[in-house]
């Protein structure tokens, strides 16, 4: 979205920056022509118009409203200069020459001065004095002159079109917006209901058909390949509950990846995964490239995502921070939130989520949990284990 703002930005520059410069080349040509500006003071007001082409030049490089203030400032003195001497010099001929100047060379900025207050006030300052100038130069000294209503039309119209790109740029900006988000929300919809159809094909091709083998006392089946085929089951189990999504071989048998070969940042993001699809955005920091055995890599990653499961639950908040470092012997990640926190002290002590699930699942590998929360400021938790 920033990049279509820019766009708008260089195309009104661009825009202001040609129609400016034909006002000051019709202008200059109409000038020079003979009796319409004293001969003394003509060159004057050539170099005048030459600058101010050069600072509409960088109005459509840059846009900076330096440029745009230097232009209205040298194209009203070609304005005022162009009259010497004061009320010899007006006639109709000279406030027609006049006209493109103030219409086309001033009125163009009014391009870029529509998106704040202080550049709208630059914009009246200029429309006020270039079309007065204007006025005067015509025999009658009228502000209603045809030359002057020119002048004050084009500072008008170059002002809405500013207006008009930038209301309709912004509107089209909400529109993808719109768009953007309801495609994010369809596209989780669909991948949350894939996930579903999933894990009830995969639990009917394994779990759930064990547990129908043992209901029937293992009919036709031997203890040891009952074993085997729970066994299998656990480990399928372990994997989903990490994260991963173990693929199908053929009915009843899935590819499981040994995790302890695994090295941590994969398995990090297959974490981060299954929790961007509940709802819950991790950002991960620091590295993961490590290799931990089995049981506390599974002691780690479960510590991990019971404490990430809080917050979605708890925190009242979409987002949250893991940070991973290590260290010779210790492998530490600290998760944090902003969300309404809690007084750890108030926890009643029959609850035994994170005492079981987290304190004393680390400690059976050797590992170690701490939690430091303040109700309305977050929770920090900290979580380390041996390499």
């Amino acid at each position: 979205m920033e990049l279509i703002e820019k766009e708008r930005r260089r195309l009104l520059q661009s825009a202001a920056r040609a129609f400016g410069l034909s006002g000051v080349i019709i202008a200059a040509v109409c000038l020079s022509l003979p009796g319409v500006v004293d001969p003394d003071v003509l060159p004057s007001v050539l170099i005048l118009l030459a600058g101010q082409a050069g600072s509409l030049v960088m109005v459509g490089r840059s846009g900076h409203l330096g440029w745009v203030a230097l232009t209205i400032v040298l194209g009203c003195g070609a304005l005022a200069l162009a009259q010497l001497p004061w009320g010899q010099s007006t006639s109709l001929a000279l406030s027609t020459s006049l006209a493109p100047l103030g219409a086309a060379g001033l009125g163009a900025v009014g391009m870029v001065l529509s998106e704040s207050t202080g550049r709208w006030l630059l914009w009246a300052g200029g429309t006020l004095v270039s079309s007065l100038l204007v006025a005067t130069a015509g025999p009658t000294s009228a502000f209603f002159s045809t030359s002057a209503i020119a002048t004050l039309a084009g500072w008008v119209i170059t002002l809405i079109i500013g207006l008009w790109v930038t209301v309709g740029v912004q509107r089209a900006v909400r529109r993808i917006e719109n768009i953007g988000r309801a495609h994010h929300l369809e596209r989780q919809a669909s991948e949350t209901e894939a996930q579903r159809r999933q894990s009830a094909r995969l639990l009917h091709d394994t779990v759930l058909a064990t547990l129908t083998l043992l209901a029937h006392s293992g009919v036709g089946v031997t203890a040891a390949a009952l074993r085997e085929q729970a066994g299998e089951d656990a480990r399928l189990l372990r994997q989903l509950r990490l994260g991963s999504t173990p693929m199908p071989q053929f009915s009843g048998v899935y590819s499981l990846e040994p995790v302890a070969e695994t090295p941590l940042g994969t398995t990090l993001e297959s974490v981060k995964q299954r929790f961007l699809r509940m709802g819950l955005s991790v950002r991960w920091h620091g590295s993961g490239q490590v290799l931990l055995p089995s049981d506390v890599l599974d002691a780690f990653l479960l510590a991990l995502a019971e404490c990430l499961e809080n917050v979605r639950r708890h925190a009242g908040v979409d987002e949250a921070d893991v940070t991973i470092t290590q260290g010779d012997d210790v492998l530490r990640a600290v998760v944090t939130d902003a969300g309404v926190g809690f007084d750890p002290s108030e926890v009643a002590a029959e609850r035994l989520g994170f005492t079981e699930s987290v304190v004393a699942r680390l400690h059976d590998v050797g590992g170690n949990a701490r939690v430091f929360s303040t109700p309305g400021a977050g929770t920090t938790v900290i979580l380390e284990v041996p390499r």
